[in-house]
């Protein structure tokens, strides 16, 4: 029964990417081991992917438009927590806050760079370890297992790229740490945009963790860095 058990490959959902790109795209995948599917209509693409629940969606900004955001923030608002990441064809700071506002977790650049896209897809889709470790910074808990943080018992639901983020700064409690020590343990892979993206993702981040009444936790270092220390 061992051949029948065995664990079905992840299938990664491409929408409407570039005409040009897509087969090499495809290529890449399947030769990495995933599945593939494309959707090239965004009105049957939430159909889609209620059918084929996809492991990871990528959905290419340069040919959908704010639609393809649109898409993104459907997903999120019916709970879809699925792993979105935006292709763009440009890297400015109002392009990557329109990303994570609509959820996605993370976005890549044009021209399609094999490397890149594969190791950011490796990224999403390795296996969560079974764990029931929890960070704890005062009332603020980062549960390991379940990717969610928990502040004074109000559930807040992250993105990947902000659960890593809060994890490695909880990591490291009262530590300056800088934007450099950011991007290569949180990014984990070769960079291509400007730093300030770590000061747009601390930016949300926050807005999820603090409300009115609480306490900033996240510190700016003026210059070198963030720090998570008591106010």
């Amino acid at each position: 029964m061992g051949a029948d058990t065995a664990e079905l490959p992840a299938c990664v959902l491409l929408v409407k990417t570039d005409e040009a790109t897509t087969p090499q795209m495809t290529l890449d995948l399947r030769e990495a081991g995933y599945e593939v599917a494309v959707s090239t209509d965004l009105t049957k693409t939430l159909a889609r992917i209620r059918d084929l629940r996809p492991a990871l969606i990528a959905i290419d900004r340069t040919q959908t438009g704010d639609a393809g955001l649109q898409l993104c923030r459907q997903l999120r608002h019916d709970g879809s927590r699925v792993p979105v990441l935006v292709l763009m064809a440009r890297d400015t700071v109002e392009d990557r806050v329109a990303c994570i506002e609509a959820g996605a977790d993370d976005y890549l650049t044009a021209p399609y760079r094999s490397e890149l896209f594969l190791r950011l897809i490796g990224l999403y889709l390795e296996p969560i370890a079974q764990t029931t470790e929890q960070l704890r910074f005062g009332d603020l808990v980062l549960d390991l297992a379940t990717r969610r943080a928990l502040r004074s018992n109000r559930e807040i639901e992250l993105t990947m790229k902000e659960f890593e983020l809060l994890k490695y700064l909880m990591l490291h409690p009262r530590e300056v740490v800088t934007r450099e020590q950011i991007l290569e343990n949180v990014w984990g892979y070769d960079f291509m945009g400007e730093s300030n993206v770590i000061e747009v993702y601390i930016r949300y981040l926050r807005l999820k963790i603090e409300d009115a009444s609480q306490k900033r936790l996240i510190q700016t270092v003026r210059g070198v860095g963030y720090v998570l220390r008591e106010p």
